[in-house]
């Protein structure tokens, strides 16, 4: 407030002493400024005080604007020879601004799904601008969007001349062929823009898909490492994942036939996730073969508590082969006490009452599965409980009727597009990603299998004996029969 009144009383003294200094030298009678003369041409002219005053200011103002016009000639010159100018640089900031009205017309174009305009728009921005490193990715993302695959990829090879787009142009060109489903020059593509940018979280997650589906196990895991190093996944679904690529790189040893490397990745895996069904299988078998049926029985055991499964049972029934019906039974009912509410414990303990011809026993087990989670592998076993009961073949017909058309039970189902497989595998052969499949129920209309048969585990074994050819096709033609109608 005081600087703006100094500026007010500063204004009223020069305005003051402006009209002081006219009055005065206007003033006829002043003996201290005389009259001005000037002889030009042989004439003289005699100024007043004011007069001379008003021709000196004429004369730097007209001094003043010769130096105006002389400096916007010379400058005009300097233009047409192409020099930096002041007219340069306006016109300059004139297209400057054309081109960002339009690069900015564009992206929104872009946004509202007008690719043609934001084709138009990029190259107005391109023809103002002459910046490849704004407009390229514009126009290429344009081209993408109205279909023009061709000219988006030769947009990205431009910018991979240039260091300072060259990561955009690799990313890129790898999702045009991760598009087309070309995986191989995608993992490629994906190996170098993970070069220029290890960061990158969507490249490591490109990168990690295409080497599993690859098979490139060992730099998979390495990927997934660099992941946990910059924090991009959880240290628990980093150790599950970890597992999952340490027992697909065992199942791969085992194909070349080099037992001591299948043998530490599958117990490297059983160490990462104990309950990764898969791993435990593989490491109990390990043990067995190395003579170690104590750690072969710790392995199952630990990943029995968790999860049991068919392929667990399947590798504790192989620690001891030879075995009779009565010990196994006795044996495995110590696997059963782990988890004795769970499904799979009272289907394999009725299974084994079967396989030792105990069939009182076996209803026992099964409880009220039949009931309440009614599947085709349990409607399998309480046909053949009656049939071991010596019930009547309608009765056993009956059943298994029921399990043809009942739901297959668990099954190894991808989380993601809920493709079934009949075997683990570490990616989905459907949406090809990593570490997506459980063991679980699944939907009703893409449940896969053929009989109920079929849904035994090789642990019983006893029912298909004890039925002949003849009885087996008695029971399933009718069955079929009458599924089909």
């Amino acid at each position: 407030m005081l600087t703006s009144l100094f500026k007010i009383v500063l204004f009223l003294m020069i305005v003051v002493a402006i009209s002081f200094g006219a009055t005065h030298l206007m003033d006829g009678d002043n003996t201290i400024i005389g009259d001005l003369m000037i002889t030009l041409g042989g004439v003289e002219y005699t100024l007043s005080a004011i007069e001379a005053v008003i021709v000196l200011t004429l004369l730097v103002v007209l001094i003043w604007v010769g130096l105006k016009l002389l400096s916007l000639l010379v400058a005009t010159l300097r233009f047409i020879n192409g020099d930096d100018t002041a007219i340069s640089r306006y016109f300059n900031r004139s297209r400057e601004r054309r081109g960002y009205r339009a690069l900015s017309e564009g992206m929104m174009a872009l946004a509202s799904g007008d690719a043609n305009a934001a084709m138009t728009k990029a190259g107005q921005a391109e023809r103002y601008l002459q910046q490849p490193t704004l407009t390229n990715l514009l126009a290429a993302q344009a081209a993408e969007m109205s279909g023009n695959t061709t000219r988006a990829e030769q947009i990205y090879k431009e910018l991979i001349k240039d260091p300072q787009t060259r990561f955009v142009g690799v990313r890129g060109i790898m999702k045009q062929r991760l598009a087309t489903g070309d995986t191989d020059v995608a993992l490629k593509l994906a190996q170098k823009a993970f070069e220029l940018k290890p960061k990158h979280e969507e490249v490591q997650d490109v990168l990690l898909q295409l080497q599993a589906k690859s098979h490139d196990w060992q730099g998979a895991r390495k990927t997934l490492g660099v992941k946990l190093k910059q924090g991009k996944i959880p240290r628990d679904v980093h150790k599950r994942r970890e597992a999952v690529l340490a027992l697909s790189q065992a199942a791969d040893v085992i194909d070349e036939e080099n037992s001591i490397e299948k043998r530490e990745a599958a117990i490297e895996a059983n160490r990462l996730s104990p309950d990764l069904v898969p791993a435990a299988a593989m490491a109990a078998r390990e043990y067995i073969a190395q003579g170690k049926p104590k750690l072969a029985v710790r392995v199952i055991k630990k990943a029995w508590e968790s999860q049991p499964h068919p392929d667990l049972a399947a590798a504790f029934s192989e620690i001891a082969p030879n075995e009779t019906p009565q010990e196994r039974l006795k044996r495995f009912a110590q696997l059963s006490k782990l988890n004795p509410y769970h499904i799979e414990s009272r289907l394999m303990m009725s299974e084994l009452n079967l396989a030792a011809e105990d069939f009182p026993e076996a209803r026992r087990a099964l409880g009220d599965i039949v009931e309440n989670e009614p599947d085709a592998r349990a409607l399998t076993i309480m046909a053949a409980i009656e049939r071991g009961e010596g019930s009547s073949d309608e009765v056993v017909r009956g059943w298994l009727t029921k399990a043809l058309s009942a739901p297959r039970g668990p099954q190894w189902v991808c989380d993601k597009c809920n493709t079934i497989h009949s075997d683990w595998v570490p990616v989905c052969s459907s949406c090809d990603v990593l570490d997506t499949l459980s063991w679980k129920q699944a939907p009703q209309n893409e449940m896969q299998t053929s009989t109920g048969i079929e849904m035994l585990p090789l642990l019983m074994g006893a029912f298909q004996d004890e039925m002949d050819e003849g009885d087996l096709t008695k029971i399933d033609e009718p069955a079929m029969d009458q599924s089909q109608s």
